[in-house]
């Protein structure tokens, strides 16, 4: 039976540390990595890709029209005038906040995929030219 070398400093390494430390495929790289990978070709839907900013865009247009009402009953209504007036613009901002936020969002988000994709290219063509 095999003992497994001991690191100089004495600690012994994990089994899947060892693993990663030898093996240097492309697949190795991907189950290793955090992020989503090049390699991956799965095609994704709009909604998986915009969903997060759509939902930011949502709550931060709800957000800020429910400030819209709040600031226009301190115009309105005579009681409570102090806490509408206080509130409303609090909504406000809060609710163009997120609604700019994600309206931001999207575009980076579309820069992103067509980064994506001009790696993917190149990583498709540096396979081809170094795998023969």
């Amino acid at each position: 039976m095999e003992i497994p070398p001991k690191s100089p400093d004495g600690s012994e390494k994990s089994p899947q540390s060892k693993e990663l430390l030898t093996s240097n495929t492309a697949s190795t790289l991907c189950i290793s990595s955090r992020s989503e990978s090049v390699w991956t070709s799965a095609s994704r839907s709009k909604w998986d890709i915009y969903h997060k900013p759509v939902i930011v865009v949502s709550v931060g247009a709800a957000i800020f029209l429910f400030g819209i009402v709040i600031t226009s009953l301190s115009c309105i209504l005579t009681t409570n005038q102090k806490v509408y007036k206080m509130c409303g613009p609090a909504f406000l901002s809060l609710g163009l906040m997120l609604l700019v936020c994600g309206l931001v969002w999207i575009p980076i988000i579309r820069k992103k995929q067509k980064q994506r994709q001009k790696s993917q290219f190149l990583q498709s063509l540096k396979s081809f030219f170094f795998n023969r």
